[in-house]
């Protein structure tokens, strides 16, 4: 029987107090929709410890985020998906087609979502056989750098016997791992595999095949070595990935990424206000309400062919979202409703908010620029009036022109810090006091002409 407590994360293990203390760091308010999807973490690993027969029934309960953008909507469910280490991706929705109609179908967001998960797990086995890939590149370095001494004549002893360590390898070994030759050139073969381009067109994507014509080309036609002059230090990365490559168990990862997708995979599908309301006009274009009725089934549960086989998505956490300015969640088709059974309403954001986003999150704005700043020897200081200067300035902006929320934050901040940015390099004076009225000397004017403002900040 599989063993499903293997493929929960580190954060499946947190309460959802800790879950939302973790959500904290990086996003201000919103404590509604944290709470949430904190449920809805906690929920899969409560899941994974019912009995098989009964976990199997248990369907996951996706979530409807409504607000305004810049509120926070896609940065939650991007730090649930890390604290939980689970396979991400976040898509519009209004990039999807009706079926019969030239674009992308639905089923690629379970196709683009395995590809994540393949490339997670070999990063995770990556680092399982990095220790034994470095020995064995290590003894292919020496090989290069000492290449093996010439067989002698029958009869005759050769210079050093098996089990006899040889004192000049073991000195270059000593250089090598001090870093004395990182910069020493070499020979290096190097593997190159000549594929045949081949352009295949389909709107359903060349996944649906189950081919993988690159491997299948690979395997035809024999791969080639080319010989290059590189440093020990690139040589050492190229041999690196060649090793690792090596020593992975490919059945093994794609096992495992399919059962990441599988039990512990979220899609987060952006603008999905923009799909509904009923089409009131006929002829050949794309219905809105078709492109719903093609989600359904994969937000139902269903069964998805990809180049790596058969993935079913009955447990994966879809996490929509958008504004609803001219729709509302109940103009969505009954299906897809009952499907989406918890509602979030995200709040606009003020003064308040705007003067924590930058300064409290471990990511915060004006921690970023400091660090920027001080590359170039400048220390930056705000002063806790210039911060607040900032915010009120932001919302302003926000209310007056389009509502971009914490997003209004980057352009006011580039604006403000524009002239020290550009000169900073050349500057005398190391330590810079942003001041209120430097704020209000850098934006108020720009501010105050509605027309300008609008199109620069």
């Amino acid at each position: 029987m599989t063993n499903f407590k293997l493929l929960t994360g580190p954060g499946d293990h947190l309460t959802p107090r800790e879950i939302v203390a973790e959500l904290d760091k990086y996003i201000i308010g919103q404590a509604e929709a944290k709470r949430s999807v904190a449920i809805a973490l906690r929920n899969r690993w409560r899941r994974q410890q019912i009995p098989p027969g009964l976990r199997d029934e248990i369907a996951p309960k996706n979530i409807i985020m409504i607000g305004p953008t810049g509120v926070g909507k896609t940065e939650i469910a991007r730090r649930l998906a890390k604290l939980a280490q689970s396979p991400f991706l976040k898509i519009e929705a209004t990039k999807f087609t009706e079926v019969g109609y030239v674009g992308r179908d639905v089923e690629s967001m379970i196709r683009d979502l395995m590809e994540l998960a393949i490339n997670m797990v070999k990063a995770e086995e990556r680092d399982k056989v990095k220790a034994k890939a470095e020995e064995v590149v290590e003894e292919r370095l020496l090989d290069i750098l000492l290449p093996p001494v010439a067989r002698p004549p029958m009869g005759e002893e050769p210079a050093v016997r098996t089990g006899e360590s040889d004192p000049t390898r073991e000195k270059m070994r000593k250089l090598l791992r001090e870093g004395r030759l990182e910069d020493r050139f070499i020979d290096l073969e190097v593997s190159q595999r000549h594929v045949p381009i081949v352009e295949i067109f389909s709107s359903a994507g060349i996944e649906e095949m189950d081919i993988n014509f690159k491997e299948m080309f690979g395997n035809i036609f024999p791969s080639r070595t080319k010989r290059r002059k590189v440093k020990v230090s690139e040589a050492r990365e190229i041999l690196l990935q060649e090793e690792s490559q090596r020593l992975i168990d490919m059945d093994r990862v794609v096992d495992e990424a399919r059962r990441k997708v599988e039990q512990s995979g979220i899609i987060f599908l952006d603008e999905i206000d923009k799909i509904v309301g009923r089409d009131h006009t006929k002829g050949p274009d794309v219905s809105r309400e078709g492109v719903q009725r093609d989600l359904l089934p994969i937000v139902e549960g269903s069964t998805v062919t990809t180049k790596y086989g058969m993935v079913r998505t009955d447990h994966i956490l879809f996490i929509a979202s958008g504004a609803f300015h001219t729709a509302k969640p109940s103009d969505l088709i009954p299906e897809m409703q009952g499907r989406f059974p918890i509602r979030v309403e995200l709040q606009s954001l003020g003064v308040e908010e705007f003067q924590r986003i930058l300064t409290e999150p471990q990511n915060a704005l004006i921690t970023q620029y400091k660090a920027l700043m001080a590359t170039e020897g400048v220390e930056l200081d705000f002063e806790p009036e210039a911060i607040h200067e900032l915010a009120v300035l932001a919302t302003q902006v926000n209310e007056r022109t389009e509502n971009i929320g914490a997003r209004r934050l980057h352009t006011v901040m580039e604006k403000l810090l524009e002239d020290i940015s550009f000169h900073a390099p050349e500057l005398k004076e190391k330590k810079i006091t942003i001041t209120a009225a430097y704020v209000r000397e850098r934006l108020a004017a720009l501010i105050a002409d509605e027309d300008l403002s609008r199109y620069i900040l």
